[in-house]
């Protein structure tokens, strides 16, 4: 992946050019500090990522990133800023992601990672599927784009949220009374009559613009989503990890691949209450799953790869013993004695400074055995 970085802060420019260049299929193929440089580099070269901030010295970040997209419909954009109380649903341009500084290695990965996803998803539309589908995305975020028009827009905070509930449930059809009870807990139900005919009939609208007139289908006081005209991620993520549940060495690839497509938890920053049971169900799957594979990958000797697995299963829930024990046995297995060290210190202090607990039996035992 090519990735640009535009910062005026010399230090931050270095510490990004830092991490990026130790992470892996990333190429950094130009870093500036002001905006004009940047977009002459656009004009003239390939970028697939770059990461802008907000505050460029006497630039504005967001006029950059509209000049840059116009140069390079298909660029991805993340910004970075000190000031958190930026609010990314105000800026037109749409981009990946936004991070607040200081930025850590975990969280950068994770954007490299989601941006990968997405171009790999946008190629594979682009040769196996119908010319115009609308590409939701609903793993560590909740953004929707078809070839058409873009990303949506939506009309509203409501309309999107009803999008997102129709979209968990998978195409089946949904009550109308259900929807008002989850969508509107509280209100009077002719006024809550009212609110879901307006933000039905907006969301119809916004779907019409994108070429789906038909997605949203209603019928004896139920409604739901035709799913044959969109590519939603968390769905189809969960369907490929059923037909992997026994890995081999045929499928181990794509095993691998699937479990890094889990970028974050469903609808992630987004305070749908509904959502709740559904979001702790596909990371309870992801987990079970993840634990699997990685440990497969640790009976095949493929520790760095396991190792991987098991890390990010870890910064889920640090708590969580059978995943830290998990941690430990790859580590040393694969006879990382520091790594193994710094780890079982770090649980340990957790517990410690957190619940005043010390590690259990088994992990004690688990550490001692590769010391």
């Amino acid at each position: 992946m090519k990735v640009l970085i535009v910062d005026d802060e010399p230090a931050m420019l270095l510490a990004m050019k830092r991490m990026l260049s130790s992470m892996q299929d990333v190429e950094i193929v130009g870093s500036f500090q002001n905006a004009a440089e940047a977009l002459d580099f656009v004009k003239n070269r390939e970028v697939d990522l770059a990461f802008l901030d907000i505050q460029i010295a006497t630039d504005n970040g967001l006029e950059l990133a509209r000049s840059l997209i116009s140069v390079c419909n298909d660029l991805d954009i993340v910004f970075t800023t000190s000031h958190a109380e930026y609010a990314i649903h105000a800026y037109d341009v749409y981009p990946l992601d936004y991070m607040v500084k200081p930025i850590s290695r975990m969280r950068l990965a994770q954007t490299l990672t989601r941006a990968a996803s997405r171009r790999r998803s946008s190629s594979n539309l682009a040769d196996d599927i119908a010319p115009n589908r609308l590409t939701v995305y609903g793993l560590s975020c909740f953004e929707a784009s078809s070839k058409q028009a873009g990303a949506v827009k939506w009309k509203s905070k409501k309309s999107m949220e009803l999008f997102a509930y129709l979209l968990v449930h998978q195409g089946r059809s949904v009550a109308k009374s259900r929807i008002l009870e989850d969508l509107f807990p509280g209100r009077p139900l002719k006024q809550a009559e009212v609110y879901l005919n307006t933000i039905v009939y907006q969301l119809r609208k916004v779907l019409s613009e994108h070429g789906f007139k038909e997605m949203i289908l209603s019928a004896q006081e139920q409604y739901r989503v035709d799913l044959d005209q969109a590519d939603v991620d968390f769905i189809r993520f969960e369907q490929t990890m059923l037909e992997l549940f026994e890995f081999n060495i045929t499928n181990e690839k794509a095993a691998i691949a699937l479990e890094k497509q889990f970028l974050g938890e469903l609808f992630e920053g987004k305070s749908f209450d509904w959502a709740t049971g559904e979001r702790e169900r596909l990371l309870t799957l992801y987990v079970s799953y993840a634990k699997r594979l990685a440990s497969w990958l640790l009976e095949r000797n493929q520790y760095n790869e396991a190792a991987s697995i098991a890390r990010r299963i870890v910064s889920r829930n640090e708590f969580e013993e059978e995943s830290t024990l998990l941690l430990l046995s790859i580590l040393g297995a694969m006879g990382d004695r520091k790594s193994l060290h710094n780890h079982y210190e770090q649980y340990t202090q957790l517990l410690l400074h957190e619940l005043g607990l010390q590690p259990s039996l088994s992990i004690q035992q688990q550490y001692e055995q590769y010391q």
